[in-house]
């Protein structure tokens, strides 16, 4: 796969890979950047080295790689032939639906996406100092080429950026709307000063909720680096397993990912461990960005109540204050966040089925679903819980 870049002699070459493991660490990491750690070579590899992500798993990496004429890495795509949508957050389930009732096979599809993992970040990688709509546009086209190539109903990329989903939709793609809830540090000294911004009864309620969830006296730890140890990965793995087999039936991610993991990149995880009486209950995983602090999973094996919510929500803004981080990112889904001082913002993937009349059908449903989550969006954040400007402050 070749192209041309706009406006260049030069001639980028893409290539396809059928693990990341065939691309040094170096190459792609210089492309992805250290802001995001879920496009790290680090991450996906740990995902394909444990078998989480593999054709058996419904997930066969063919990811994409740019080369100048030198020779050199300019651009990546991590990217997957799926044989489900499973694992993927962006749901699309009804559209196979009406592929099938067509007469077409949605399955397999080419998506490009983080597997189990909800999160905003790059997607189309391009190195420093690269033109990106240059490396972009090859990458886009060598997709669009294996999907055409081996038949494939359609190209999904999930989770990517604004920035890039504009300009993916400039360049045929159709763009599709969602919503998260995150939390943004407006420079508070702790986590009083951001209390002290919410509406009183917010306020109370919050204050009510951290007290309840630590009563029964549970301790609770923010772990990172090597304070991290084979004992508190054991024992929230039994949390994850516990409770991903009661939502969602089998959990995506095994023992091996995370001892992966923590081999590589044990300086961005922050694990936040609850203890009662001298035994581990309940544990939250977080990623750490360069500005970012990035909510995973929860799991437990005792039920207490709001510990969820300290674990998950209270302690992550507590270690985003303590170490100047811009945001926070609670994962998918969940209005009860907004409550807790988590906004509406929206979440973007882009779309393109090979098939013209469905290309055409899913853009009139998704020109009518974009107008109804921004009205969405925009009513959710007539309920944020922070202080009018005019509403006085209550002493309590």
């Amino acid at each position: 796969m070749t192209g041309r870049a706009a406006g260049a002699a030069r001639k980028i070459t893409v290539r396809a890979l059928g693990q990341i493991a065939e691309l040094p660490a170096a190459d792609w990491d210089r492309c992805a950047g250290d802001e995001n750690p879920f496009v790290a070579h680090a991450f996906l590899d740990a995902l394909e080295q444990s078998r989480c992500v593999t054709p058996r798993t419904g997930w066969q990496p063919t990811h994409l790689v740019a080369a100048d004429e030198a020779g050199c890495v300019i651009g990546a795509l991590p990217l997957y032939i799926k044989g489900h949508s499973q694992g993927e957050y962006i749901f699309d389930h009804g559209w196979a639906e009406g592929y099938a009732r067509a007469g077409g096979q949605y399955y397999p599809k080419l998506l490009s996406a983080v597997p189990f993992s909800p999160v905003t970040g790059p997607r189309f990688l391009v190195a420093p100092g690269q033109d990106f709509a240059s490396v972009a546009g090859a990458l886009l086209q060598g997709a669009r080429e294996i999907a055409t190539r081996y038949g494939l109903s359609s190209l999904h990329v999930n989770f990517l950026t604004e920035r890039e989903a504009i300009w993916a939709e400039g360049n045929g793609l159709l763009l599709r709307i969602g919503e998260q809830f995150h939390w943004n540090n407006d420079s508070y000294a702790d986590f009083d000063a951001f209390l002290a911004q919410l509406a009183s009864r917010k306020r109370k309620a919050i204050r009510r909720e951290r007290r309840e969830a630590i009563e029964t006296g549970i301790e609770i730890q923010a772990l990172q680096g090597d304070a991290l140890t084979d004992e508190h990965w054991d024992a929230f793995f039994d949390f994850y397993m516990d409770t991903g087999s009661r939502k969602w039936g089998r959990p995506y991610l095994n023992r091996d990912f995370f001892r992966r993991l923590h081999a590589t990149m044990a300086d961005r995880i922050v694990l936040v461990m609850a203890r009662r009486k001298g035994h581990w209950i309940a544990g939250a995983w977080n990623m750490l960005g360069r500005d970012t602090l990035y909510g995973r999973n929860w799991g437990c094996i005792e039920y207490h109540p709001c510990l969820h919510f300290e674990c998950c929500y209270y302690q992550a803004i507590d270690y985003a204050i303590a170490h100047g981080l811009a945001r926070v990112e609670a994962g998918a889904q969940g209005e009860h966040k907004l409550a807790r001082g988590y906004l509406p913002v929206p979440i973007h993937s882009v779309h393109w089925m090979a098939e013209p009349a469905f290309q055409e059908a899913v853009a009139r449903f998704l020109k009518e679903e974009r107008a109804y989550m921004t009205g969405m969006i925009a009513a959710l954040d007539q309920h944020s819980p922070f202080r009018q400007v005019t509403e006085p402050q209550e002493s309590e």
